[in-house]
Protein backbone atom coordinates (compact mmCIF):
# COMPACT_ATOMS: atom_id res chain seq x y z
CA UNK A 1 0.00 0.00 0.00
CA UNK A 2 2.76 2.39 0.87
CA UNK A 3 4.62 1.90 -2.43
CA UNK A 4 1.40 2.55 -4.35
CA UNK A 5 0.46 5.38 -2.78
CA UNK A 6 4.78 6.72 -3.20
CA UNK A 7 4.19 5.91 -7.02
CA UNK A 8 0.53 8.25 -7.08
CA UNK A 9 2.99 10.89 -5.35
CA UNK A 10 5.92 10.89 -7.27
CA UNK A 11 3.61 10.53 -10.69
CA UNK A 12 0.99 12.97 -9.73
CA UNK A 13 2.27 15.47 -12.14
CA UNK A 14 1.40 13.44 -15.11
CA UNK A 15 -1.65 11.78 -13.88
CA UNK A 16 -2.67 15.67 -13.36
CA UNK A 17 -1.79 16.14 -17.16
CA UNK A 18 -3.71 13.40 -18.67
CA UNK A 19 -6.92 13.71 -16.41
CA UNK A 20 -6.82 17.56 -17.94
CA UNK A 21 -6.28 16.75 -21.32
CA UNK A 22 -9.65 14.13 -21.08
CA UNK A 23 -11.55 17.28 -20.16
CA UNK A 24 -10.24 19.35 -22.44
CA UNK A 25 -11.14 16.65 -25.12
CA UNK A 26 -14.54 15.88 -23.69
CA UNK A 27 -15.34 19.92 -23.88
CA UNK A 28 -14.03 20.48 -27.31
CA UNK A 29 -16.11 17.16 -28.43
CA UNK A 30 -19.47 18.69 -27.41
CA UNK A 31 -18.98 21.76 -29.03
CA UNK A 32 -20.69 22.04 -32.31
CA UNK A 33 -18.43 24.31 -33.76
CA UNK A 34 -15.02 24.82 -35.22
CA UNK A 35 -12.73 22.83 -32.27
CA UNK A 36 -14.92 19.80 -32.57
CA UNK A 37 -13.91 19.78 -36.48
CA UNK A 38 -10.66 19.81 -35.89
CA UNK A 39 -10.59 17.22 -33.01
CA UNK A 40 -12.45 14.73 -35.92
CA UNK A 41 -10.28 15.66 -38.53
CA UNK A 42 -7.01 15.00 -36.51
CA UNK A 43 -8.70 11.72 -34.78
CA UNK A 44 -9.04 10.54 -38.40
CA UNK A 45 -5.83 11.63 -39.64
CA UNK A 46 -3.99 9.57 -36.76
CA UNK A 47 -6.50 6.12 -37.61
CA UNK A 48 -5.97 6.62 -41.01
CA UNK A 49 -2.16 6.39 -40.33
CA UNK A 50 -2.81 3.59 -37.83
CA UNK A 51 -5.13 1.57 -40.32
CA UNK A 52 -2.57 2.42 -43.32
CA UNK A 53 0.32 0.93 -41.03
CA UNK A 54 -1.34 -2.22 -39.89
CA UNK A 55 -2.81 -3.06 -43.79
CA UNK A 56 1.20 -2.38 -44.83
CA UNK A 57 2.29 -5.11 -42.24
CA UNK A 58 -0.74 -7.73 -43.53
CA UNK A 59 0.51 -6.97 -46.94
CA UNK A 60 3.97 -8.00 -46.33
CA UNK A 61 3.05 -11.29 -44.60
CA UNK A 62 0.69 -12.01 -47.70
CA UNK A 63 3.45 -10.77 -49.98
CA UNK A 64 6.43 -13.56 -48.31
CA UNK A 65 3.55 -16.28 -47.87
CA UNK A 66 2.37 -15.75 -51.69
CA UNK A 67 6.27 -15.78 -52.38
CA UNK A 68 6.56 -19.42 -50.74
CA UNK A 69 3.22 -20.31 -52.81
CA UNK A 70 4.97 -19.03 -55.95
CA UNK A 71 8.22 -21.29 -55.84
CA UNK A 72 6.04 -24.15 -54.96
CA UNK A 73 3.99 -23.85 -57.79
CA UNK A 74 7.49 -23.14 -60.32
CA UNK A 75 9.05 -26.46 -58.82
CA UNK A 76 5.69 -28.29 -59.64
CA UNK A 77 5.48 -27.29 -62.94
CA UNK A 78 8.88 -28.18 -63.58
CA UNK A 79 8.40 -31.37 -62.39
CA UNK A 80 5.43 -31.70 -64.79
CA UNK A 81 7.78 -30.07 -68.02
CA UNK A 82 10.17 -32.64 -67.15
CA UNK A 83 7.84 -35.10 -67.17
CA UNK A 84 6.27 -33.84 -70.49
CA UNK A 85 9.79 -34.04 -72.35
CA UNK A 86 10.59 -37.68 -70.82
CA UNK A 87 7.36 -38.81 -72.82
CA UNK A 88 8.03 -36.59 -75.48
CA UNK A 89 11.42 -38.12 -75.72
CA UNK A 90 10.17 -41.70 -75.08
CA UNK A 91 7.61 -41.36 -77.55
CA UNK A 92 9.90 -40.11 -80.33
CA UNK A 93 12.48 -42.76 -80.13
CA UNK A 94 10.03 -46.00 -79.61
CA UNK A 95 8.65 -47.61 -82.97
CA UNK A 96 4.32 -47.41 -81.42
CA UNK A 97 3.08 -45.64 -79.42
CA UNK A 98 1.57 -49.23 -77.22
CA UNK A 99 5.83 -49.03 -76.08
CA UNK A 100 6.19 -45.52 -75.41
CA UNK A 101 5.88 -46.79 -71.24
CA UNK A 102 8.49 -49.06 -71.50
CA UNK A 103 11.36 -46.93 -73.39
CA UNK A 104 13.91 -45.70 -71.51
CA UNK A 105 14.36 -41.84 -71.26
CA UNK A 106 17.07 -40.47 -71.59
CA UNK A 107 19.73 -39.45 -69.03
CA UNK A 108 19.93 -35.96 -69.39
CA UNK A 109 16.32 -35.70 -68.68
CA UNK A 110 16.29 -37.67 -65.76
CA UNK A 111 15.70 -34.84 -63.09
CA UNK A 112 13.35 -33.52 -60.74
CA UNK A 113 13.03 -30.14 -58.32
CA UNK A 114 12.97 -29.88 -54.96
CA UNK A 115 11.66 -26.03 -54.03
CA UNK A 116 13.32 -24.83 -50.93
CA UNK A 117 13.90 -21.38 -49.22
CA UNK A 118 17.41 -19.59 -48.24
CA UNK A 119 17.47 -19.13 -44.01
CA UNK A 120 21.08 -17.88 -44.57
CA UNK A 121 23.59 -16.55 -47.14
CA UNK A 122 26.93 -14.70 -47.11
CA UNK A 123 28.60 -13.03 -49.78
CA UNK A 124 31.16 -11.05 -48.49
CA UNK A 125 33.29 -13.73 -47.65
CA UNK A 126 36.25 -15.35 -48.99
CA UNK A 127 33.94 -18.68 -48.48
CA UNK A 128 31.03 -18.05 -48.85
CA UNK A 129 27.59 -20.59 -48.02
CA UNK A 130 23.74 -20.93 -48.43
CA UNK A 131 21.91 -22.46 -45.83
CA UNK A 132 18.27 -24.06 -47.07
CA UNK A 133 15.40 -24.73 -45.05
CA UNK A 134 15.01 -28.62 -46.24
CA UNK A 135 17.15 -31.54 -45.65
CA UNK A 136 17.17 -35.13 -45.88
CA UNK A 137 13.81 -35.62 -44.81
CA UNK A 138 12.82 -34.39 -47.93
CA UNK A 139 14.89 -35.89 -50.27
CA UNK A 140 17.91 -33.58 -50.57
CA UNK A 141 21.47 -35.43 -51.01
CA UNK A 142 24.99 -34.04 -50.98
CA UNK A 143 26.09 -33.26 -54.56
CA UNK A 144 22.85 -31.73 -56.11
CA UNK A 145 22.55 -28.91 -57.97
CA UNK A 146 20.87 -25.45 -56.76
CA UNK A 147 19.07 -23.31 -59.07
CA UNK A 148 17.48 -20.15 -58.95
CA UNK A 149 14.95 -18.15 -60.64
CA UNK A 150 17.81 -16.82 -63.09
CA UNK A 151 19.66 -19.13 -62.93
CA UNK A 152 22.74 -21.01 -61.33
CA UNK A 153 23.31 -21.20 -57.39
CA UNK A 154 25.69 -23.81 -56.17
CA UNK A 155 25.99 -27.50 -55.25
CA UNK A 156 24.88 -28.86 -52.01
CA UNK A 157 27.91 -29.84 -49.87
CA UNK A 158 25.64 -31.34 -46.85
CA UNK A 159 22.98 -32.23 -45.19
CA UNK A 160 20.97 -32.58 -42.11
CA UNK A 161 17.65 -34.20 -41.88
CA UNK A 162 15.93 -30.23 -41.47
CA UNK A 163 18.39 -28.49 -43.62
CA UNK A 164 21.02 -28.40 -46.25
CA UNK A 165 24.31 -26.44 -46.85
CA UNK A 166 25.14 -25.38 -50.19
CA UNK A 167 28.50 -24.03 -51.61
CA UNK A 168 27.19 -21.36 -54.00
CA UNK A 169 29.47 -20.08 -57.16
CA UNK A 170 31.03 -17.47 -54.75
CA UNK A 171 33.55 -20.32 -53.11
CA UNK A 172 37.01 -20.86 -53.90
CA UNK A 173 35.58 -24.88 -53.91
CA UNK A 174 33.00 -24.24 -56.48
CA UNK A 175 34.26 -24.99 -60.32
CA UNK A 176 30.90 -25.55 -62.60
CA UNK A 177 31.87 -26.45 -65.82
CA UNK A 178 29.89 -23.60 -68.27
CA UNK A 179 29.62 -23.66 -71.95
CA UNK A 180 29.21 -20.63 -74.73
CA UNK A 181 25.37 -20.47 -75.76
CA UNK A 182 26.16 -20.00 -79.23
CA UNK A 183 29.60 -22.39 -80.20
CA UNK A 184 29.74 -24.66 -77.15
CA UNK A 185 32.81 -23.66 -76.36
CA UNK A 186 33.59 -25.55 -72.15
CA UNK A 187 35.40 -23.63 -69.59
CA UNK A 188 35.26 -23.68 -65.77
CA UNK A 189 33.68 -21.26 -64.02
CA UNK A 190 35.26 -20.36 -60.64
CA UNK A 191 35.17 -16.79 -58.24
CA UNK A 192 38.11 -15.18 -57.58
CA UNK A 193 36.79 -13.65 -54.00
CA UNK A 194 36.69 -10.25 -55.09
CA UNK A 195 32.66 -9.19 -56.37
CA UNK A 196 29.85 -11.24 -55.57
CA UNK A 197 28.17 -10.15 -59.03
CA UNK A 198 30.86 -11.21 -60.93
CA UNK A 199 33.14 -15.07 -61.76
CA UNK A 200 35.68 -15.81 -63.73
CA UNK A 201 35.80 -18.49 -67.48
CA UNK A 202 38.84 -20.17 -67.43
CA UNK A 203 40.30 -22.43 -70.28
CA UNK A 204 38.90 -20.58 -73.08
CA UNK A 205 41.41 -21.05 -75.73
CA UNK A 206 42.35 -18.00 -78.01
CA UNK A 207 41.12 -18.69 -81.21
CA UNK A 208 38.03 -18.90 -79.84
CA UNK A 209 35.35 -16.36 -81.17
CA UNK A 210 33.20 -14.68 -78.58
CA UNK A 211 31.62 -11.24 -77.72
CA UNK A 212 30.60 -9.09 -75.34
CA UNK A 213 27.04 -10.21 -73.89
CA UNK A 214 27.35 -13.70 -74.64
CA UNK A 215 25.53 -16.36 -72.90
CA UNK A 216 27.25 -18.19 -70.84
CA UNK A 217 24.93 -21.77 -69.93
CA UNK A 218 25.67 -25.02 -68.19
CA UNK A 219 26.83 -28.17 -70.45
CA UNK A 220 24.60 -31.05 -69.12
CA UNK A 221 27.36 -32.88 -67.04
CA UNK A 222 25.87 -34.37 -63.75
CA UNK A 223 24.14 -32.06 -60.99
CA UNK A 224 22.72 -29.80 -63.62
CA UNK A 225 20.76 -30.11 -66.93
CA UNK A 226 21.79 -28.49 -70.15
CA UNK A 227 21.23 -24.94 -70.68
CA UNK A 228 20.76 -23.69 -67.27
CA UNK A 229 21.35 -19.71 -67.08
CA UNK A 230 24.77 -19.40 -65.76
CA UNK A 231 25.74 -15.36 -66.57
CA UNK A 232 27.00 -13.13 -69.51
CA UNK A 233 30.39 -12.34 -70.58
CA UNK A 234 31.09 -8.78 -69.06
CA UNK A 235 34.52 -8.56 -69.95
CA UNK A 236 37.48 -10.10 -71.02
CA UNK A 237 41.56 -9.81 -72.74
CA UNK A 238 44.06 -11.67 -73.50
CA UNK A 239 48.08 -10.81 -73.32
CA UNK A 240 50.26 -12.04 -76.70
CA UNK A 241 51.98 -14.41 -74.35
CA UNK A 242 49.09 -16.34 -72.96
CA UNK A 243 47.22 -19.13 -74.88
CA UNK A 244 43.68 -18.61 -72.91
CA UNK A 245 41.70 -15.61 -72.30
CA UNK A 246 40.48 -13.87 -69.17
CA UNK A 247 36.68 -13.13 -69.01
CA UNK A 248 34.76 -11.80 -66.53
CA UNK A 249 31.13 -13.39 -66.03
CA UNK A 250 28.42 -11.72 -65.05
CA UNK A 251 26.62 -14.06 -62.89
CA UNK A 252 22.66 -14.55 -63.73
CA UNK A 253 21.88 -14.67 -60.09
CA UNK A 254 21.65 -11.17 -57.60
CA UNK A 255 22.92 -13.42 -54.78
CA UNK A 256 22.10 -10.47 -52.32
CA UNK A 257 18.35 -10.96 -53.13
CA UNK A 258 18.19 -14.38 -53.29
CA UNK A 259 15.22 -15.87 -51.02
CA UNK A 260 13.96 -19.36 -52.81
CA UNK A 261 15.73 -21.97 -54.81
CA UNK A 262 15.50 -25.41 -56.68
CA UNK A 263 17.38 -27.93 -55.87
CA UNK A 264 17.69 -30.72 -58.65
CA UNK A 265 18.04 -34.22 -58.10
CA UNK A 266 19.39 -36.11 -60.86
CA UNK A 267 18.56 -39.76 -60.51
CA UNK A 268 21.19 -41.44 -62.23
CA UNK A 269 23.89 -39.48 -60.36
CA UNK A 270 24.99 -42.33 -58.54
CA UNK A 271 25.25 -44.44 -61.11
CA UNK A 272 27.08 -42.54 -63.02
CA UNK A 273 29.35 -41.61 -60.37
CA UNK A 274 30.48 -45.03 -59.28
CA UNK A 275 30.45 -46.43 -63.04
CA UNK A 276 33.44 -42.95 -63.41
CA UNK A 277 35.25 -43.82 -60.32
CA UNK A 278 35.38 -47.19 -60.82
CA UNK A 279 37.16 -46.37 -64.26
CA UNK A 280 39.48 -44.33 -62.27
CA UNK A 281 40.42 -46.66 -60.16
CA UNK A 282 41.09 -49.22 -62.29
CA UNK A 283 43.49 -46.64 -64.31
CA UNK A 284 45.37 -45.78 -61.27
CA UNK A 285 45.85 -49.59 -61.41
Amino acid sequence: MKNLINFLVRYSVVFLFIFLEIIAIVLIARNKGYQRSVLLSSTNAVSGKMFEASNQVVEFFKLRESNKNLAEENTLLSNRITELENQLYSLTDSSSLAGWKNARISPEREYSYISAKVIRITTNQVQNYITLNKGSKDSIKPDMGVIGENGIVGIVESVSQNFAKVIPILHPKSTIVTKFKKNNYYGPLVWDGKDYRYAKLNDIARHVRFSLGDTLITGGFKAFPEGIMVGTVNDFNIKESDPYYNIQVKLAVDFRTLTHVRVINYKNYEEQTALENSGLQEEKK
